[in-house]
């Protein structure tokens, strides 16, 4: 029998300028979002257990600062996800993290918990986002922290943002970024610098860029107890109208992104995945929690 599936709720928008993510959590199980997982060939009658939602109140706060817009209330509420997550999965042998956000901070609480329940392992991370979240407080444009979680949780940023992250709790080399298209100038440069591998949402649509994915992670498997996957619902093509707070033209089809998770999943253990960047009122909701469901499957029942 499969493993069991732990679903943790974040609910927030406390990262940034736009409200609507802190009402996801809630609005994509109204939605049906576990009896989709269930109802998916490769998850039928899955056990999927819902550890209800981290605490984070309020989910959104208008905030100017230019650095690092809500970052106290972002350092208080990632150790309580991470409290969260560790409390759902320690004694759990073998139970996969689904977390549905909220703002891309949630995987930085997400790494947190995996790796205080599971001290001993090693993650790799493949950071699915039309943005690249790794912008730091001296790098960012806008001072949106959810524009810097990939970042924080390979320890990169202020030291209390990282501290809240528990950072770094991936190795850069076990780190990659699929269909990044908008990034800002500094914040590209220090991708391109840094030993995070990457894959364009024009390059993830060929054959020779899924070939590419399936040898980087082959290589990763051969280091690594497993891998978290983050997907920010906004790397999907902004045309085909996802109910996603910052939709982008150009990005990947479902099938590319179910293709390259699917490619993930067959080389090493996926421990955790995590559908983020969900406004429903902006698109298609139910059209979009279908699609998260489709991709965990991708994820947690590859074959």
């Amino acid at each position: 029998m499969a493993a069991p599936i732990a679903l943790v709720g974040v609910p927030t928008a406390l990262g940034g300028h736009l409200s609507g993510m802190e009402l996801a959590p809630a609005g994509l199980r109204a939605l049906g979002l576990v009896e989709m997982l269930r109802a998916r060939p490769g998850l039928a009658g899955a056990d999927v257990r819902d550890a209800g939602d981290v605490a984070v109140e309020p989910g959104f706060r208008p905030d100017p600062h230019p650095r690092a817009k809500n970052r106290a209330e972002i350092c208080a509420f990632l150790p309580r996800e991470r409290d969260l997550v560790a409390a759902t999965l320690v004694g759990a042998d073998g139970t996969r993290l689904l977390i549905i956000g909220g703002d891309c901070t949630a995987h930085a609480g997400a790494m947190a918990g995996l790796r205080t329940a599971r001290p001993d392992a090693r993650y790799a991370i493949a950071w699915f986002d039309a943005h690249g979240d790794f912008n730091t407080p001296d790098t960012t444009p806008s001072g949106n922290v959810w524009g810097m979680p990939f970042a924080m949780l390979c320890g990169r940023g202020d030291p209390d943002l990282v501290a809240a992250a528990d950072g770094p709790t991936v190795m850069e080399q076990d780190a990659a970024l699929f269909g990044g298209q908008v990034l800002d100038e500094t914040e590209s440069r220090m991708l391109a610098s840094s030993r995070v591998a990457s894959f364009g949402a024009g390059m993830l649509g060929t054959k020779a860029g899924l070939a590419a994915v399936e040898g980087w992670a082959r290589s990763v498997a051969t280091r690594v107890d497993g891998i978290y996957i983050a997907f920010d619902m906004d790397c999907l093509d902004g045309a085909e109208g996802w109910a996603v707070t910052m939709p982008e033209p150009g990005g990947l089809a479902l099938e590319t992104a179910e293709a390259a998770i699917r490619a993930l999943a067959t080389a090493m253990p996926v421990v955790g995945f995590g559908p983020t960047g969900v406004t429903l009122a902006n698109g298609d909701g139910p059209k979009t929690a279908a699609a998260a469901a489709r991709l965990a499957e991708a994820a947690f029942a590859p074959a």
